[in-house]
């Protein structure tokens, strides 16, 4: 057995692990954790935290940053991963059927590595702690945890394995710290004007 097959075969394991340990209450929670909706007011609190530390004119500098970087995060995941690996989601893979626990919400598109909400949760997660600059200081450990649970809820409701969701924040980060360090700059430029 070669190294990723040995890769592939515990990311199964780990996947079926997870999967597997479900209960009625809790998928209702981890539903609730996947739906981008439900994160709307967090949103709109991380904006109210960039306005108030860089103001309206650095708010809106921020919010076009933050786009473009979700649209690197969320774009780059499809096309540099999903669509060059095709790794098909565990709830598509047929060695899986039958043994795959399956939210009322669907499976999905096909292919599932690299995860979008990992990468796109955990560019935000990266880029407001970079921008947040560690004021207050629970945010980053807040948005960290927020990333990890959202990716923990994608193989809980069987849409993706664990390596799709570490490799989907792992991507996500990196996007996360670019747009935060160009971000810096910018904010003193505006800051000394």
């Amino acid at each position: 057995m070669s190294f990723w097959e040995r890769l592939d075969a515990l990311d199964r394991e780990a996947f079926l692990a997870i999967n597997g340990a479900h209960a009625p209450w809790a998928d209702a929670l981890m539903e609730t954790m996947s739906n981008m909706l439900v994160w709307f007011p967090l949103y709109l609190v991380l904006l109210f935290m960039l306005r108030r530390r860089f103001g309206w004119k650095g708010l809106a500098w921020s919010a076009l940053l933050i786009a473009a970087m979700v649209l690197c995060s969320d774009k780059g995941s499809v096309l540099l991963f999903k669509e060059t690996v095709m790794r098909l989601r565990p709830c598509h893979e047929p060695a899986l059927q039958g043994l795959v626990h399956l939210s009322y919400s669907g499976c999905g598109g096909n292919y599932g590595f690299v995860s979008s909400h990992a990468s796109n949760h955990f560019a935000i997660a990266i880029f407001m702690i970079g921008a947040l600059q560690g004021r207050p200081r629970w945010a980053a450990y807040a948005l960290l945890a927020w990333a990890v649970l959202i990716g923990y809820s994608r193989v809980y409701l069987g849409v993706h394995y664990p390596g799709d969701v570490l490799v989907g924040g792992l991507y996500g980060s990196l996007i996360g710290a670019i747009f935060a360090t160009l971000h810096r700059p910018l904010m003193a430029r505006m800051a000394t004007r």
